[in-house]
């Protein structure tokens, strides 16, 4: 695979550290668990998007744009890495927030809400959930190139085939420091959202002939839903590559920990985030990573993973949430 003829922009001058979870692999019994913290990744509070970012980004400037419109929820860690990379760029941003949470939209909000302000987003539009999400960004392209702007439209999650390139080279990346520390892993957990992540690393891997399984936990989707979403990305970037296509097979998602829905509260999220601050110290979030990692620790306790094995579990960031889900924590 040659990424190399992609245009792409650079926000982390630097691979983001794999190391291993000692205190919860002794507390869980085994497998050797390693994590892969791309909440470390460059932008304002980091987290996965910044890899998708590179690429659509270059291809925005590409194309002579001067205002970015992407979409979220209303706690969008993608629209926060979003609104960064074009202020970085010094380009405009618009911003269109589902509530996909009735009435959850609150203007004064911490977390990434907070963060929306104090980057300087030009203007946020709200809208009801299960709101047709590119009609309305569209609508908002149609406003402004009226007035004369130049807009691109980022999809939401940054998952497309351009977006979606960011973590085939994540899975470079992964392949590369696994070679330096000497480290074979036997598998690879991911959050399976919007696509781009779970897509982009398969291909990644696939692409380079390392067979490294990966497991998806779907946050969002029903399992059937999700696994061909997962397909229809993947297909498409196989064909970017210019690589053979594989079987779909080889996607695998677990959509058992979802709970009642997207972003909603559930007590094994909440678990999960709170033992892994108190055993390593780092920081999950409560839409995301909380959630995929209660459903690796569940497929743990299932024995799904042996002892010996190492399992890399993939943090794509979304900390910045937290500060908007407090009082499930103080409970």
């Amino acid at each position: 695979m040659n990424l190399a003829k992609f245009p792409r922009r650079r926000y982390t001058p630097y691979f983001t550290p794999i190391q291993k979870l000692e205190h919860l692999t002794e507390y869980m019994g085994g497998p050797q668990i390693y994590i892969k913290r791309d909440d470390l990744l460059g932008l304002t509070g980091g987290g996965n998007k910044t890899r998708k970012l590179e690429f659509l980004m270059a291809d925005a400037l590409s194309k002579g744009a001067d205002t970015i419109i992407t979409c979220g929820a209303v706690q969008s860690n993608h629209c926060r890495l979003t609104l960064a990379a074009a202020v970085t760029e010094g380009l405009k941003c618009h911003l269109v927030l589902e509530q996909r949470v009735p009435d959850s939209y609150h203007e004064h909000a911490s977390g990434n809400n907070f963060l929306f302000h104090l980057l300087g987003v030009e203007r946020t539009h709200v809208v009801e959930g299960g709101s047709d999400m590119m009609a309305e960004m569209e609508k908002v392209a149609d406003e402004l190139t009226a007035q004369g702007r130049r807009t691109y439209i980022v999809p939401g999650g940054g998952s497309n085939e351009i977006g979606a390139l960011g973590y085939v080279a994540c899975a470079q990346e992964i392949l590369q420091q696994s070679f330096e520390m000497g480290i074979s892993f036997d598998h690879i957990v991911v959050t399976s959202g919007s696509t781009g992540t779970h897509s982009g690393v398969l291909t990644g891997l696939m692409g380079e002939n390392a067979h490294i399984p990966v497991i998806g936990i779907g946050i969002n989707k029903k399992k059937d839903v999700q696994t061909q979403n997962v397909y229809n990305l993947c297909c498409k970037l196989c064909d970017e590559l210019d690589i053979p296509k594989f079987s779909k097979d080889e996607v695998v998602v677990f959509d058992d920990y979802i709970g009642e829905g997207y972003s909603k509260v559930t007590d094994g999220m909440i678990k999960a985030v709170s033992l892994v601050a108190k055993k390593e110290a780092i920081l999950l979030d409560p839409v995301y990573t909380g959630k995929t990692m209660d459903g690796m620790l569940d497929l743990i306790r299932k024995g799904v993973f042996k002892k010996e094995e190492k399992v890399l579990f993939l943090h794509t960031g979304g900390s910045p949430s937290l500060f908007a889900y407090t009082d499930y924590f103080w409970e």
